[in-house]
């Protein structure tokens, strides 16, 4: 409805002016389980404030953002936040493990013990393990997704 309020007047005329398609009459097949027995999923956007109120992070969230917000409702953190491993120094013979369900992860290293050097990113993948440039650990990817989730259909 919005977004025909923003469309030009003259598309309005040319839609009105297009003829009117019969409806396509299809037989509709039943299920056994009914709709009502299931919530509908979450929605991966939010429906907005109302007309003169200020959204809520509920209401405007969309994406990864929204899913996070959701699972706060439900008392569930999304996201794993906690550090890494700073306890010890990983080496080539046992590596820092960082759990990932994708085979690609961004790793951020404060040093052995932790905050002993400014924070530094760098990019870890399945196939290398990377070495912190300042404090020499070395972190591992510790990979737990699907092999094949990247690969599309043709």
């Amino acid at each position: 409805m919005f977004a025909a309020a923003l469309r030009p007047a003259s598309f309005a005329a040319r839609a009105a002016a297009r003829p009117v398609r019969s409806a396509v009459v299809r037989a509709l097949s039943t299920t056994a389980v009914r709709r009502s027995e299931h919530p509908p999923p979450p929605q991966l956007f939010g429906e907005g404030a109302k007309p003169g109120e200020i959204p809520t992070d509920l209401n405007q969230s969309t994406g990864l953002e929204r899913l996070q917000v959701l699972g706060a409702l439900e008392g569930v953190e999304v996201f794993d936040l906690n550090p890494l491993d700073s306890s010890r120094i990983g080496t080539l013979a046992d590596p820092i493990k960082v759990f990932s369900l994708e085979p690609e992860r961004i790793v951020g290293c404060t040093g052995s013990p932790a905050e002993s050097h400014e924070l530094l990113w760098f990019n870890l993948t399945r196939e290398k393990n990377r070495r912190c440039p300042e404090c020499g650990s070395v972190y591992a990817l510790d990979f737990q997704g699907s092999e094949h989730a990247h690969e599309h259909a043709h």
